[in-house]
């Protein structure tokens, strides 16, 4: 039987849902669904600089996973893990975030549009594990990420929940 997740902007209101892809990610998937069993996996929304149509969040690490169904061009609709450890992140904004420079954390991301390309010009390409796909809702989450690239992302938290 298949598992879902609800994904939202919370200061926004909007949500969307996502089916798991345990067949392509089992060890993401497992690690995602045994993280949520704790609660709603939740931080400070960020729009991405570089890949295009990316809203984020970091949380702190909670598995280590490896790579898994890799991606560097994400389409609409893949919800993307990545693993950063403690030197892949900018250090004013790991001290922002409030995350430990030795752990590094875990970056849950959702794609609303076209044309990504996960590329850091610090460190070059930057896979990350598509782990899910988001089957209702996309249009006006897509519209709500959109509003954190032109209004800013100031008081927004991304959620991930387990659904049903």
């Amino acid at each position: 039987m298949s598992k879902f997740l609800r994904i939202s902007l919370a200061r926004r209101g909007v949500s969307c849902v996502a089916e798991l892809l345990e067949k392509e990610a089992p060890r993401t998937t497992a690690a995602v669904w045994r993280a949520l069993e704790r609660g709603p996996l939740e931080g400070d929304a960020q729009h991405a600089k570089y890949a295009r149509n990316e809203v984020y969040t970091i949380v702190p690490r909670f598995a280590e996973i490896g790579r898994e169904n890799p991606t560097v061009t994400p389409i609409p609709g893949d919800v993307v893990l990545f693993d950063f450890g403690g030197g892949m992140l900018d250090t004013a904004f790991k001290a922002d975030q409030g995350i430990d420079a030795d752990a590094g954390g875990i970056d849950l991301a959702i794609f609303y549009g076209r044309n990504n390309l996960l590329i850091n010009g610090d460190v070059g390409w930057v896979p990350g594990n598509v782990y899910a796909s988001i089957t209702e809702g996309l249009d006006v989450m897509a519209e709500a990420c959109h509003d954190v690239w032109r209004s800013g992302s100031v008081g927004e938290r991304l959620v991930y929940e387990r659904l049903g």
